[in-house]
């Protein structure tokens, strides 16, 4: 891995991959619901959205034309604290890529006509989130665990703010958030690096707004409430969530083992105890979540309604027995085995390994080797993982319910785990 900077600043970070015909470019920018007001929650995703529509001499068909005719990927996503534009190509195309991108990137129209059109799309995508209860139940999750913390607002927006937003409102954002410092281009594959940065001067060196880093917002609070959304709906969709790591947390492995013994895959306690052995759910798992400065482990169940209690009642079962017994030596070992698995494998995609480079670089500004990772993975001990289980549950957890009846639910005591407690 090689870092670079542009004549202007810009952060470039190339890996080179020469056994392979692809290459996958990102732009990064830091900026996602995370970095929103109540006034503008959405903002983001909008223009991310809106920067596919057309630029000044291409339409959203000729982009797509493109991208199609030259057998590649184009896309986008955002996130609570980042969002990246992408495209995956065979190497020979890699400068079509960074002109359509970069024209998109600098030239986006925010047309009017074309703004309404989307903002209707995501209407609809929003209309089809809430029609999804398992989706649904994290989003109440975060605001269960975060409160009214920008963290916990919805990458999409609310209706209500998404309907006032003009092109001139969505100029506005990306002129204060969309700026050189806030900015990374990562690439990874087969490809020839100062022709690279030759074709990267070319099209991203007349990148001037430098208004600066925005300073974010102050660390979340962990709430540990109770949230409970009413719907009709066949299972009750249920998240029981615990404070979690940062992404520079020195105890961030200890805890996605931690997440890989209780819920993290079919070998798992809650996946053994709750579907395989008894059959009372169908989808029971557990992820940790880490950001900038905090962090979210959750624990999810979808089961029918008279269910819901017995399932709730074991997956209490099981982190009790986890806060007083602890990991046993066979799971540590084969969740670090786990781990470093699913790391080298995930080194196999280009898309994955520019992925690896562009958050690296603009949430952390420094790379790990992967011998350094496959290190900081096999010097977890059991000390580390009964340290993060104690830390996780010092304070009451979070409880979120997308359901018909929240009964059992509601009833569960949050501080159970909480020292000096009954």
């Amino acid at each position: 891995m090689n870092k670079y900077t542009l004549s202007n600043g810009l952060r470039v970070v190339v890996e080179y991959i020469p056994h392979v015909r692809s290459v996958s470019f990102g732009i990064w920018v830091k900026t996602g619901s995370r970095n929103e007001t109540p006034e503008n929650n959405g903002i983001s995703h909008f223009i991310e959205h809106m920067l596919f529509k057309g630029t000044d001499k291409r339409t959203a068909k000729d982009i797509a034309d493109l991208f199609d005719g030259i057998g590649g990927n184009v896309n986008a996503f955002t996130a609570k604290e980042y969002t990246c534009y992408f495209a995956k190509v065979l190497d020979e195309h890699l400068p079509i890529a960074v002109d359509a991108l970069s024209d998109m990137f600098f030239n986006s129209q925010m047309d009017a006509e074309e703004l309404a059109k989307e903002k209707n799309v995501i209407l609809e995508e929003i209309a089809m989130y809430e029609d999804t209860p398992d989706d649904k139940v994290h989003d109440e999750a975060s605001r269960a665990s975060f409160g009214d913390h920008p963290l916990a607002y919805s990458i999409l927006g609310l209706e209500e703010r998404l309907t006032a937003m003009g092109p001139d409102t969505l100029r506005g954002y990306m002129n204060e958030r969309y700026t050189i410092d806030n900015t990374v281009i990562s690439v990874a594959g087969n490809v020839e690096e100062s022709a690279l940065l030759e074709l990267l001067e070319k099209h991203f060196g007349g990148f001037a707004n430098k208004a600066g880093i925005i300073v974010g917002n102050e660390p979340p609070l962990f709430h540990g409430e109770y949230n409970f959304y009413k719907k009709k709906t066949e299972q009750n969709h249920i998240c029981v969530t615990f404070p979690g790591c940062s992404i520079t947390d020195s105890h961030l492995y200890a805890m996605i083992l931690l997440n890989n013994a209780l819920g993290g895959g079919m070998s798992s306690r809650l996946f053994q105890e709750i579907r395989e052995k008894r059959g009372l759910a169908y989808s029971v798992y557990s992820y940790h979540t880490s950001y900038a400065d905090s962090g979210l482990f959750t624990i999810y169940a979808g089961t029918a309604p008279k269910q819901t209690k017995e399932v709730l009642d074991l997956t209490m079962e099981q982190i009790g027995e986890l806060s007083v017994k602890g990991l046993s030596e066979e799971e540590l070992h084969r969740g670090k085995e786990q781990l470093k698995g699913s790391l080298i494998l995930s080194l196999e995609s280009t898309s994955s390994r520019m992925n690896r480079l562009g958050k690296n670089e603009l949430m952390l500004g420094r790379h790990y080797t992967l011998d350094d990772l496959l290190r900081r993975i096999d010097a977890v001990t059991m000390e580390d993982v009964q340290f993060i289980t104690k830390q996780m549950l010092s304070v009451p957890f979070a409880v979120a319910m997308v359901g018909s009846n929240d009964k059992a639910a509601a009833q569960l005591g949050r501080n159970r785990f909480v020292p000096g407690t009954v």
